[in-house]
């Protein structure tokens, strides 16, 4: 590795990163730039800005990019209907891919070597940060620092602090926060502390973004989602930018209690890991999307996306968004998705995300002329059903005869 004298830091201003910061610029002697990325968490920014400059940080980066996120990322990844095992909406992991652009487009800009994160070596996020870095720039020199030091716990991390003068939040020094956190505007994860037993259900004090079904409203609510080439592009007749669509179907969709998820997943390092998830919008924008695709796309088209999409979620689960084989697949999604254009009303009620009605005046193949149990009129001949069902029970048959000879 040739010598370092710069590095984009990955940085939130706590703990973590903070102790990072004082690290590279000690162990390394280099400068040090941060980045800081607005993805929606809800949280306070400036702060951070305040902590790098005390630590003598003179180009700080602190970027909004909740619009491109929901654009750029969340939104093609939903064209797919992606869930991976089954029910995660991949929240932690579509927004690493955007984080690692950023920090290379940063280190372009300030002519730095090197680009650094606060992954540790045990989780999913050290692939895909340097999967995404590697990807864009195939020479950039990548620190990981929990791969390098020896402070491999909070109570070292918390000791270096104390000991280089690192200002650290007070509920650090009363124990901390009881799980690890990460919040975006697609979702807020939980892992750690009481979560590592995964026979312990999570206490109902720990989620921040919904109630409890039990406390959700009595009354239903219903939601008109407008969509045009696969995207929601209003909702109730009022037109949104797509992180505002997100943001509004969180808010909505937390107060009925909707898109809690308890899950142990496959870690793309070997381990398993139990993760609680809040992901209100996401849950809402999948059904609503399946519903909509219900009425335009061919039933083979449709059954291929379905085939695809565990691949494709894998592909985003383990760090490959800038793979060619991703943005291949990507395409191929988006070309399926001109025809998905239309309207889908949904019925929320105590964690429940329910369709109630869909409808497109372009691009609808559901024809109630054929699909009646009344009168047809001739549109479709109930006999070819007969020629249709023996050659396709031909094989069985033929099978079936054999068996009887033996």
């Amino acid at each position: 590795m040739s010598e370092i004298k710069k590095a984009v830091l990955a940085y939130s201003g706590g703990l973590d990163t903070s102790v990072i910061l004082k690290w590279l610029q000690d162990t390394y002697q280099c400068e040090v730039v941060t980045f800081t990325a607005d993805l929606g968490q809800g949280e306070e920014l400036e702060p951070a800005r305040a902590k790098a400059k005390a630590a003598g940080v003179k180009e700080i980066f602190i970027d909004d990019v909740r619009e491109e996120f929901v654009r750029d990322f969340v939104f093609p990844m939903f064209r797919a209907n992606t869930v991976y095992e089954g029910e995660y909406l991949l929240g932690t992991s579509i927004a690493r891919p955007l984080i690692a652009k950023r920090l290379i487009e940063i280190a372009a800009l300030t002519k730095a070597d090197a680009i650094s994160h606060g992954a540790t070596g045990k989780g999913n996020d050290q692939v895909r940060f340097e999967l995404g870095a590697y990807a864009l720039n195939p020479n950039i020199q990548i620190i990981a620092p929990w791969r390098e030091w020896d402070l491999l716990s909070r109570e070292k991390l918390m000791a270096y602090a104390e000991k280089h003068g690192i200002p650290v939040d007070m509920k650090h020094k009363q124990g901390g926060s009881p799980y690890s956190m990460d919040a975006n505007l697609l979702h807020i994860s939980y892992e750690g502390r009481h979560l590592e037993d995964p026979a312990a259900e999570a206490e109902e004090s720990m989620w921040r973004w919904t109630v409890s079904p039990e406390k959700a409203p009595d009354t239903a609510e219903y939601l008109d989602l407008e969509y045009v080439n696969g995207d929601i592009v209003s909702i109730n007749g009022n037109a949104m930018k797509a992180h505002e669509v997100l943001a509004f179907l969180n808010t909505i969709g937390g107060k009925h209690g909707i898109g809690r998820l308890d899950l142990v997943e496959n870690r793309y390092v070997g381990m398993k890991s139990r993760g609680c998830y809040e992901t209100p919008g996401g849950t809402i924008m999948l059904k609503a999307h399946r519903a909509i695709e219900s009425i335009t796309l061919d039933r083979e088209v449709a059954h291929l996306k379905d085939d695809l999409m565990p691949r494709y979620a894998s592909m985003i689960y383990n760090g490959y968004w800038w793979s060619p084989e991703r943005i291949a697949l990507q395409t191929l999604i988006d070309h399926t998705q001109s025809s998905v254009n239309g309207w889908v009303r949904v019925k929320l009620y105590k964690g429940n995300v329910i369709v109630v009605g869909r409808d497109s005046k372009t691009d609808s193949l559901f024809d109630s002329t054929i699909a009646t149990f009344e009168d047809d009129k001739g549109a479709y001949d109930q006999k070819d059903a007969g020629g249709f069902i023996k050659l396709n029970a031909l094989r069985m048959r033929i099978a079936a005869n054999l068996k009887n000879r033996k």
